[in-house]
Parts: structure tokens; sequence; C-alpha cells
């Protein structure tokens, strides 16, 4: 498609602010979201389909998208999962001989509405200092007034319960059933990637629904549970939150990524909050207390956990911490094998440096295992 036939396109925010671009391929119309943004230089199409984006319009910081195509090896669920994509540079070749198609052709596949020629430098930079809001992106160039309306309609992410929308409908397994170690995982937005860890550490998973009951994830014989990241707000997540409370009084270990995090964390009566614009990257530093070592992390998410009660609780233990802005990056029980982290060690995309912790939650379960044998 040459430049000057490609449609008019815009990025109106809630509170009027408004950036103008041009469409990419054929997928016109309009998408609404609450805007973020990513500041990862790869790893695009695997962000596109993380579960934990679901309903979110992308800025991705990266001057050039596209460059490198797609991969049918590389996406982090069944479908692209952002309700819109806003970039620089788009583009439309691609040379990496691993890639199996374009990224235009991968959007279109999905009809995702994706607009670029935008300035996102200045786009950053405003939510950066304002916050992230609702947006709408859009073609419909004419039909400012009426969208400006639809907009004010959608609900914010504060408050919103979306886990249900990206879950699995169906318990369904993952691994070599004649693995050593039974896996309960709940499914509130999980990754492909986490199950590959878990897989190639010995591990036979069943995956549940989001409103999985404990009683369910039991009747597999597990010898440990998992809460998955995801998207949306974590406190209506009210099963979820119930069925973590037994999984900790169960005795066996316990893990929790991003989402399953704060679920852990509300489990144990410690509240969790909407951030001012989230953490999203592939480069976040975190201190882990426990060894004083750096880790650079992958990180995606708009809400965190409480750090002043975590301190307090008596039960819980603050492990790693965000050096940006000292937020909760994980915890720990005292006197429980249950143990959570805000960040993705299993970094689809990004550095490895957290991938131990997968490690660290097979050693507690064989520990546990030997201790009830």
């Amino acid at each position: 498609m040459k430049y000057q036939d490609r449609k008019k396109a815009f990025i109106l925010l809630k509170d009027g602010t408004l950036f103008h671009g041009k469409a990419v391929g054929n997928v016109t119309g309009s998408a609404f979201g609450e805007v973020c943004f990513n500041t990862g230089m790869t790893g695009y199409q695997e962000i596109f389909t993380d579960p934990s984006y679901f309903g979110q319009l992308m800025v991705t910081t990266n001057a050039h998208i596209g460059n490198y195509g797609v991969a049918e090896d590389e996406i982090e669920s069944d479908s692209i999962k952002i309700a819109g994509l806003i970039c620089r540079n788009f583009s439309y070749q691609y040379s990496r001989p691993a890639a199996n198609k374009s990224l235009e052709s991968f959007l279109e596949e999905n009809n995702l509405l994706a607009i670029s020629d935008v300035e996102t430098r200045a786009l950053v930079s405003y939510i950066r200092e304002h916050g992230a809001m609702n947006a709408v992106i859009s073609t419909e160039i004419d039909s400012l007034d009426d969208l400006k309306k639809q907009l004010s309609e959608v609900p914010d992410m504060n408050g919103l319960e979306l886990a249900s929308r990206v879950s699995t409908k169906e318990p369904f397994y993952y691994g070599n059933e004649d693995a050593s170690i039974r896996i309960s995982a709940l499914d509130i937005g999980i990754k492909k990637n986490i199950l590959r860890n878990l897989a190639q550490r010995d591990c036979y998973i069943k995956v549940f629904p989001y409103n999985a009951s404990f009683e369910e994830m039991r009747s597999f014989e597990p010898d440990g549970y998992f809460l998955s990241n995801g998207p949306g707000d974590p406190q209506p997540l009210k099963e979820a939150i119930d069925s973590a409370k037994k999984m900790i009084d169960s005795g066996k270990p316990v893990f929790g990524i991003c989402l399953g995090h704060q679920v852990l964390a509300l489990a144990n009566g410690i509240s969790t909050f909407k951030m001012h614009n989230g953490h999203r990257g592939i480069n976040h530093p975190v201190i882990n207390l426990q060894t004083g070592k750096g880790e650079i992390t992958s990180q995606n998410h708009g809400f965190a956990v409480n750090r002043e009660e975590t301190e307090k609780h008596p039960d819980v233990e603050i492990t790693h911490l965000h050096l940006n802005d000292q937020t909760v990056a994980g915890m720990k029980m005292k006197n429980k094998p249950v143990f959570s982290v805000q960040y993705h060690p299993e970094a689809s995309p990004g550095p490895h440096d957290s991938s131990y912790l997968f490690d660290e939650f097979i050693s507690r379960i064989r520990n546990n295992k030997l201790q009830t044998a």
C-alpha cells in the first residue's frame, strides 16, 4: 500500500487530547481501550498475544515495529489480545529468515486496528505525566463527536474484571503425563511460555478456568499450585482469591506470577492499587532482598501490591523490590511454602535473569514431597 493511499487516523484520549497518524493495512474503524506503552525493543509479537494486555491500546516506544516479521511459535496465546496498536514507523517489509509472515498480515488475520506515523514520544510523555487513561484509535475522522460520547461510556480499568475474557473455558493438560511433578494451574490469563517452563522442569500441568474451585483443582492430586498472570483489576476475582486462600491452607507449595501475585496478596488481606502508569517493558530493574543481587526483568502490570500493608503483615515478607519506584516486586509467606513475583520470570520476551524462580518452585515441591512421604 502506497503511503498516500493510507487512511488518516487519530488517537483521542479521554481528556480530549488528540494525536494524528495513518492507518496500517486494510483494517479500519475504531478501537477502544486503556492506552499504555511498552518500552521493549523486541518481542512485539509476544506482547500483542499476551493475555495480560487484553483490552489495552498498546503504544510501542521502539521507533520501528514489524521489521522482523512474525513466527508461528512466538505467540503467547491463541490470538492477539491487545485492543489496538499505536506506533511510530511500521515496517511492511521484514527480513528475518525464521519469520512466517509479515506483521501486517498477522494484524489483518486478527482484524486488529493499528495506526502508525504517530509522534509516540509526545504521546508517551503525555501518558507518563497524566497517567494511563481510556482512549480510542480510529480511521473515522468525521465521527469525532460520536466517538467522544462512546469513549465516555467505556468502563475504567479500575475495578474491571477481565480474567474471564481470556481464561480457558474448559480444563486442559500440558506436558508429559508421566512427569514426576503434577501442578494445578489457575488460568487467569496464562502465557504459553509459563507452561513451557514448567513442563521443561518435569511437570505435568492441568490448567483450570479462572473460576475453578479449589476442590476441583485439588482433585488432580497436585504436588503444587500455580496462579498465573492476567489482565484487569485483581480485586473482583473473588473466586480466585477464595481458591488462593485454600491453596495456602493446603500446605502445598504455591507460586504466583503478576496477577497471581496480586491475588495471593489479597488472599492474605493485603490490598492492591491501580498505578499511575504501570510497568511495561523488558528492562525493569529489581533487587532480590534475599541475595542482594539485581535482576533485569520483564514486566507488564497496571496494578501493584500495597507495600506498607505487606511490611506490617506478620506472616508475609517482601523478597523483591522494583528499583525505579520501590514497589513490591516479590513476596513470600514466612510459615508456608508460598511465594510470588510481580514480574515475568518466563520472560517472553525479555531477559532470563529470573528463570531461577521456576527452579525454586520445583525445589519447594520436591522438599515438600520428601517431608510428607
